[in-house]
């Protein structure tokens, strides 16, 4: 039974955020495939949300790689999934 996914409201800012980012840097077949990502990975999620691996800054989260440029952090609940944010790797480390 696959896990409900919500996005959490920095996550949907984040995802727009990048988006946006990569449109006015790289056009819009680089957002197209951004999207493609993320749509992969959130459905690779719901099947199996423990496939990707725990995340150093907080061990209840976990790392997607998108793209060596760009991760998605996200926490698994009862029978839900909840997309927390994206980040660009190229910025300064999180501290928790």
């Amino acid at each position: 039974m696959p896990f409900d996914v919500r996005f959490s409201p920095r996550a949907e800012y984040t995802f727009d955020a990048i988006a946006n980012q990569l449109e006015a840097r790289l056009g819009n077949k680089t957002v197209e495939s951004f999207k493609h990502k993320v749509n992969k990975a959130l459905y690779i999620i719901a099947e199996t949300p423990f496939i990707y691996p725990i995340a150093e800054e907080n061990e209840e989260m976990r790392k997607c790689v998108l793209h060596k440029n760009c991760s998605m952090y996200y926490w698994v609940y009862e029978n839900t999934v909840e997309i927390l944010y994206f980040w660009d790797n190229r910025q300064e480390p999180l501290i928790f």
